[in-house]
């Protein structure tokens, strides 16, 4: 989770509110059958530098 340290240094409850999702996700038991989840290449996406082309 290298990348995530900026986060953790610039705002812990941000931070932990993503981990747990991450945990959530990871190992958590999911029943609602319209909730998708994206594949790391789409996350990887979202959270790159053409995020800032959108950022306000």
């Amino acid at each position: 989770m290298g990348w995530w340290k900026n986060l953790e240094r610039e705002d812990k409850e941000i931070y932990e509110a993503i981990i747990g999702e991450m945990n959530r996700e990871e190992w958590g038991l999911e029943l609602i059958a319209s909730e998708n989840f994206v594949s790391p290449a789409v996350l990887e996406a979202v959270g790159s530098i053409l995020t800032n082309k959108y950022a306000e």
